[in-house]
């Protein structure tokens, strides 16, 4: 793999940035191999040359197996870009090729989603109960588990799954974060005006059921450079704590292009909104989710290639 980081901003000494002191940063980088846990999968009379393995989850079951869910867009499934969710599983997280589950969930248009609209799965474990965040093009939507494979959707008094939606279209691209006994669901939008663009908001919960007025927490930047910026800018946001210094993983590109733009903020609801004060580098992968398993960290991205999903280790590097 080519030369992960491309060093755009370092701190090297605590400043004060809104009150809030921001220490040393640490930059993550790929440590070693990637190995391959996913491919292109068989979906049946659903299969389709063009399919690919986009957004995804990955999590440890209750038996200790692990989880993958990936929206595979671009089925023969119809609607909104074919999009469904296909399950894979793994013994270890270190084994390789993981066994293909079949298809997981499809939309419930019954249930007011989007034929063919299912987006990002992501899975937190609260107590003894899994919850899958995920979008149906329009809202960011709720199903629960006790075994960690098995959902069943969230449905509230309105007869639907769907826990918010806005400000911009297309609500996707959700996850959630536990701190200081408070939920924080981060997620994007994005729409079309004489220039597509997008942002990424955040609501917060005490219950996981009721949810606050969204904030933008971060778009735009870069202004020099702002023709590589596009609708698709804010996507796949992922936050990392690391004793109180917040890392957000942005992705902007899919494919050979693929990359991935940090930023370290002291702050879960400011990484910067139309300016780079937090930013801190990019990596050549996309939409990154980040695994932390027996005091290490690991990295799940998409193969260059949209054809499946593959795991590396992660380190943190103070600068």
């Amino acid at each position: 793999m080519k030369k992960v980081l491309i060093a755009c901003v370092l701190v090297l000494l605590a400043i004060s940035v809104n009150g809030q002191e921001r220490k040393s940063v640490e930059i993550p980088t790929i440590i070693g191999e990637w190995w391959q846990v996913a491919g292109d999968p068989d979906l049946g009379d659903y299969t389709s040359p063009k399919q690919q393995p986009v957004d995804f989850g990955v999590w440890q079951a209750a038996d200790g197996t692990w989880q993958i869910w990936s929206c595979i867009r671009n089925t023969k499934a119809g609607g909104m870009g074919g999009r469904l969710f296909h399950r894979w599983e793994g013994e270890s997280l270190f084994d390789t090729d993981w066994k293909p589950m079949g298809i997981a969930m499809e939309a419930d248009t019954s249930l007011g989603e989007t034929k063919g609209g299912l987006q990002a799965p992501h899975v937190i474990k609260v107590d003894d109960t899994y919850y899958m965040f995920y979008g149906d093009w329009v809202n960011i939507c709720l199903a629960t588990s006790k075994d960690g494979k098995n959902f069943t959707r969230v449905i509230k008094e309105d007869g639907t799954p769907a826990l918010f939606t806005g400000p911009l279209y297309n609500t996707r691209d959700a996850m959630t974060l536990e701190y200081n006994g408070l939920y924080y669901c981060y997620y994007m939008g994005s729409q079309k005006d004489e220039k597509p663009h997008s942002a990424i908001y955040v609501r917060t919960s005490a219950d996981l059921k009721k949810w606050s007025e969204p904030m933008m927490v971060s778009a735009g930047g870069s202004p020099e450079d702002r023709d590589r910026w596009f609708g698709g800018d804010a996507e796949c946001p992922f936050i990392v704590n690391r004793d109180g210094q917040f890392y957000l993983f942005r992705n902007q590109m899919y494919g050979e292009a693929n990359l991935n733009t940090q930023y370290c903020s002291p702050n879960l609801m400011d990484f910067g909104v139309n300016d780079d004060k937090y930013l801190i580098g990019e990596m050549a992968v996309a939409a990154p989710e980040i695994i932390f398993y027996k005091d290490e960290y690991y990295m799940a991205a998409l193969l260059p290639s949209l054809k499946g999903i593959r795991i590396a280790k992660l380190k943190w590097i103070k600068k």
